[in-house]
């Protein structure tokens, strides 16, 4: 038993190159945007840039351990927005209320998470048909509950909070981006939940003979990828002050091309919270650098996909070579 959980533990080193390759392109990206507009070297421009990253970044710590699962969650960009409208719902501009809608907004992330999970983990439904498929009925769930327009009112106080900055230079928002990286990095090294869904997602089948518990693993990673963007529609609500209709429409395009940039693949196994965040910065930065380029919408869309292309191309190719030297 033990023989057979070191070989499976091995798999999920990562090598070193991989482990550095988004880092190296992050400082030469920020190299590459400093020499094309000196803002990007000005401490208030750069941490408005994560201020603003923060709702995505939130959200890719909790798909992380999805993805080191095989798995990929499509639903978290409708978990966002049902969440800021829950809050905004709850809060009801009473100050009283404040607490009671941040944890309605955390309670539906993690709930959605769970019936991800479950039917994912005991159904054995296709992560991708299962999880395309929850954010198709959230967001009609959404959409009846708002009647298409936007619904609730922050209480006092909290847009106030998270907008500010500590000394007049830290956004608040990019506290709350470090933290819940932090508590991602943690939740993945010196958790067996953690360790657990390397072991799995390198090998499912070893992992399972070596008694690894897959379906819990697999409903955890769930509920922690819901409840993460749960956050992230707090962090979104935050930033726009109001719910709107469908305020996550498409993020979850943004978390996945944050993820996969970060080391993550689609075979599970590799990836961190650490990569991913790197990754969140590279493709904000770039999009950021397409704003100053004045390119439209539609280019920058083509650049968001050609990024995540790529970044899988590289990581796969970067993952056969090493194997290959193993």
């Amino acid at each position: 038993m033990s023989t057979m959980t070191d070989s499976l533990w091995r798999p999920t080193r990562l090598p070193s190159l991989e482990e550095a390759a988004v880092w190296i392109v992050l400082a030469a990206l920020l190299l590459l945007a400093g020499l094309t507009s000196d803002a990007f070297f000005k401490l208030n421009y750069l941490t408005n840039l994560v201020r603003q990253a923060a709702p995505v970044g939130i959200t890719a710590v909790g798909v992380t351990f999805v993805m080191l699962l095989r798995g990929v969650d499509l639903s978290v960009g409708a978990i966002v927005s049902m969440s800021a409208v829950a809050c905004a719902l709850v809060m009801d501009g009473k100050p009283e209320n404040l607490w009671l809608g941040i944890l309605a907004a955390s309670a539906c992330g993690a709930l959605i998470g769970l019936a991800n999970g479950i039917l994912i983990a005991h159904g054995k439904v296709s992560s991708f048909i299962m999880t395309l498929g929850m954010s198709i009925v959230v967001y009609g769930l959404v959409q009846m509950g708002t009647g298409g327009t936007a619904r609730g009112i922050v209480s006092p106080g909290f847009r106030e909070t998270l907008n500010s900055r500590i000394g007049g230079v830290l956004p608040v928002l990019v506290i709350c981006l470090l933290v819940a990286v932090s508590f991602g990095v943690f939740l993945q090294s010196r958790t067996r939940f953690g360790r657990s869904a390397y072991l799995i997602g390198a090998n499912p089948e070893a992992a399972r003979l070596a008694g690894l518990p897959v379906n819990r693993v697999t409903v955890i990673a769930y509920i922690v990828s819901g409840l993460f963007a749960g956050l992230g529609g707090l962090a979104l609500l935050a930033r726009t002050g109001v719910s709107g209709t469908n305020p996550g429409a498409g993020m979850e395009f943004d978390v996945l091309a944050a993820v996969v940039l970060g080391g993550a693949t689609f075979a599970g196994g590799r990836g961190s919270v650490g990569g991913t965040f790197a990754g969140v910065m590279v493709l904000f930065i770039a999009l950021n650098l397409a704003n100053v380029a004045g390119m439209p919408f539609a280019a920058q869309l083509i650049i968001k996909g050609l990024i995540i292309i790529a970044a899988s191309a590289a990581h796969s190719w970067i993952g056969s070579r090493s194997g290959g030297r193993s």
